[in-house]
């Protein structure tokens, strides 16, 4: 059933139950009343079953349909190790509590109704319920360790937010032995006196066999690894050559001069740039991969690039949107090649204001496909073998230098906030075990691309807004005011202070503090609550605006190789050159594009999800082969349970407060330190301190530093002579 008919039928079937004459009835006696005929009775029954998932209505244990009365809540179950758990519902403040005996066969993602307990009967500290019921299942199958008995065997899953083992039949066990990562599909949840009960999928590879644990991250997320043979036969027949047909109609620009600058080992290169002067204006070329010429609406490519969303950029591997030979061939702006792309050519005045631009159809030939270590080498090293080589593009990557820092200048005046944490390297082996881990800290030339691509997003952005068409927009909300509130009252504590308006915060409020605490101790803890503070961005179709970057208009036009929204304006950005968003175009377009929005979102939290849960897992890998050695960090945060200690790799470890042996430690909350009431030493935000690695858990994927004076109280191999050595190096 359509989407709208949907949601109108289940408004006159709601307002119909909430009537004084309505009597609760069964499906038939609805149907009856309602004139519906048989056969579309099943259409009914659709309806009252989204009802029902909402929330709105509910079915009696004689099948008889009434609405609820409000008495229950709806929301997501999140599952928690130890029995207990949390039910997330939209538009309440905070999640409510779920007891260990309130559970009622909820697992870890489903969706549920929840009854509130009575202040009374919750200790009235905080919003407690019971599940009433579970309306959907959201976790239809797990990935995990198969362990095996005599008759039987379980499965041990990875989240462990689900709580319990999953039994398997060993009919069911595909001929799995122990230590074997499988997916299995649940078939039964079980209830208060039996596990649930699965059949086992698929075999993954044993634990210890080379890739299955970034495989099994990837399984856990139901990330899609093959292409099917339809898509990849598709994809071989758009990737042709370009044609003079194809160049048609096309702004030639292959005479200008023109550089791709990415990483050294990136295979997919979608943005050029294009850079000279005009008397004091700068003319700036942002030249993006035409994909949408070779991904048609509706086509099977099509289809799946909407389903993935977004590439996905694992430890080990990427997972892309589209096939390799696409985003490694045609749509790949190679160095002299040939290549079809969309254009935003703007003229930027020296206070960073675009006075006038184009976007374009175009014909692009890139002279040189340059790295970010290149770029900088010849701008900031000054390196004269680089500065030789490239001696003919050396004034335009000096304009580019000029014209990023006047952009960003006028970004920060706005107040756009830069969070500048550095992100994580991970180097593995053949055998994919990690041999360095570094951060991976941006540099001049990331800078200068960074720089034109937003002033690209906003502009393009900017125009469609105010041509009134429909569009996908990159959208960041005001931050919640109680989360200001309390981020406000934490950094009192540290002398500093906020300007916080009647209802909302300028952006600029928070650059200020980041610059304010720049370089001090404290400084990766509130950079770290600031971001926390703050909603995250999403794809709308309304413009409300990007908070963090201090935008009216935003947009995400620059990677249509790995991100389906791009890929989708990019359509749009076309079909409107062309003359050819008539009426019919422009209903179509607002009907696809919030779900087409929503799914990108979705899609995009998946993807961060899993890059995360792979970097953790990598890190805890690394730190396991170093047990017992001594590192020097930075406390990057203190709490109650005990201190996080940063190393400069990026690393981060917890030292338990119960494993500070020497004394009795106590949180000082205000201070953020904890002090010991004997000694009276105090460990604080930003303090330099040496530890020893104690364990690394790659299961929960935790990492325990202990200090090192404490190290053979907890049988570490790491004596006064290794620490004394280690001070000496």
């Amino acid at each position: 059933m359509e989407k709208e008919l949907l949601e109108n039928r289940k408004k006159i079937i709601y307002e119909f139950m909430c009537s004084d004459i309505y009597v609760p009835m069964k499906l038939k006696e609805l149907a009856v009343l309602m004139d519906v005929p048989r056969e579309e009775r099943k259409d009914l029954e659709e309806v009252l079953e989204a009802l029902i998932s909402e929330g709105k209505i509910e079915r009696s244990p004689r099948g008889k349909f009434s609405k609820t009365d409000g008495k229950y809540l709806t929301g997501t179950f999140i599952g928690n190790a130890r029995g207990f758990g949390f039910v997330d519902v939209e538009g309440e403040e905070e999640d409510i509590f779920i007891g260990e005996t309130q559970v009622n066969g909820a697992m870890h993602g489903d969706l549920v109704q929840v009854s509130l307990l009575s202040a009374k009967a919750s200790g009235g500290k905080r919003k407690e319920g019971s599940v009433v019921k579970v309306l959907k299942r959201g976790t239809t199958q797990a990935v995990g360790i198969f362990q095996k008995s005599k008759n039987f065997g379980f499965v041990v899953p990875d989240n462990f937010k689900l709580g319990q083992d999953i039994f398997i039949p060993l009919e069911h066990s595909k001929g799995a032995v122990d230590g074997h990562k499988v997916v299995v599909e649940i078939t039964d949840y079980g209830d208060e006196r039996r596990k649930p009960e699965g059949k086992i999928i698929e075999i993954i590879g044993h634990i210890n066999d080379p890739g299955t644990d970034i495989m099994s991250i990837v399984k856990g997320y139901e990330l899609p690894t093959e292409f099917s043979p339809k898509i990849l036969k598709q994809a071989e027949n758009v990737g042709k050559p370009v044609s003079a047909a194809d160049m048609v109609g096309r702004k030639d620009v292959r005479d200008w001069q023109m550089v791709t600058i990415d990483g050294e080992d990136a295979k997919d290169l979608d943005d050029a740039i294009t850079l000279t002067k005009e008397g004091e204006n700068y003319r700036l070329g942002v030249h993006i991969a035409d994909v949408a010429n070779y991904v048609q609406e509706h086509s099977a490519l099509d289809v799946e690039a909407l389903e993935r969303g977004t590439s996905v950029y694992l430890v080990d591997r990427v997972i892309p949107m589209l096939p390799h030979v696409l985003s490694n061939g045609i749509c790949s702006l190679n160095a002299g090649e040939d290549r079809l792309a969309l254009s935003c050519i703007m003229l930027i005045n020296q206070k960073g204001v675009v006075i006038e631009h184009e976007i374009a159809e175009t014909v692009v030939r890139v002279d040189s496909r340059m790295s970010y270590t290149s770029v900088r080498k010849i701008l900031k090293d000054r390196d004269e073998a680089e500065r030789d080589k490239y001696k003919e593009l050396i004034p335009m990557f000096e304009l580019m230098e000029e014209l990023a820092s006047i952009l960003r200048e006028k970004r920060r005046k706005r107040g756009s906030i830069d969070f500048d944490f550095p992100e994580t390297k991970i180097i593995l082996d053949g055998q994919g075990r990690p041999l360095e881990i570094k951060p991976y800290e941006r540099n001049v030339a990331t800078r200068i691309i960074e720089d034109f691509m937003l002033i690209a997003n906003e502009t393009v952005a900017q125009d469609f807004f105010w041509q009134e068409i429909p569009f996908v927009y990159r959208t960041h909300d005001t931050p919640d005011p109680e989360k200001i509130r309390s981020l406000a009252t934490f950094i009192n504590n540290f002398g500093y202070s906020i300007k916080i308006g009647q209802e909302e915060i300028h952006p600029k409020e928070l650059q200020k503090l980041l610059e304010k605490v720049e370089d001090t101790p404290e400084e990766p803890l509130i950079s770290r609550l600031t971001l926390r503070s703050m909603k995250q961005a999403k794809y709308t179709v309304e413009c409300t605006g990007h908070f963090g970057l201090a935008a009216q208009y935003y947009c995400h036009f620059t990677s249509p190789i790995r991100r389906y929204p791009d890929l989708q304006i990019h359509r749009i950005i076309k079909e409107t050159l062309r003359g050819k968003m008539n009426e019919k175009r422009i209903a179509h377009y607002e009907k696809i594009l919030p779900e087409a929005a929503a799914q990108s979102s979705a899609r995009e939290r998946r993807a961060e999800e899993a890059e995360r849960e792979t970097d953790k897992l990598k890190k805890t890998e690394y730190m396991s082969e170093h047990i017992g050695e001594v590192f020097e960090g930075v406390i990057s945060s203190v709490t109650a349970w005990g201190m996080y200690v940063e190393l400069p790799n990026t690393i981060e470890g917890l030292i338990h407060v119960n494993n500070l042996t020497d004394d009795y430690y106590q949180f000082n909350q205000e201070a953020y330190e904890l002090t010991g009431e004997r000694t009276g030493k105090v460990y604080k935000l930003g303090q330099k301190i040496k530890v020893v690695a104690a364990d690394a858990d790659k299961f929960m994927k935790t990492i325990d530093f202990v200090l090192p004076e404490n190290a053979e109280a907890f049988g570490l191999e790491a004596t006064a002579e290794d620490i004394g050595r280690y001070r000496a190096e």
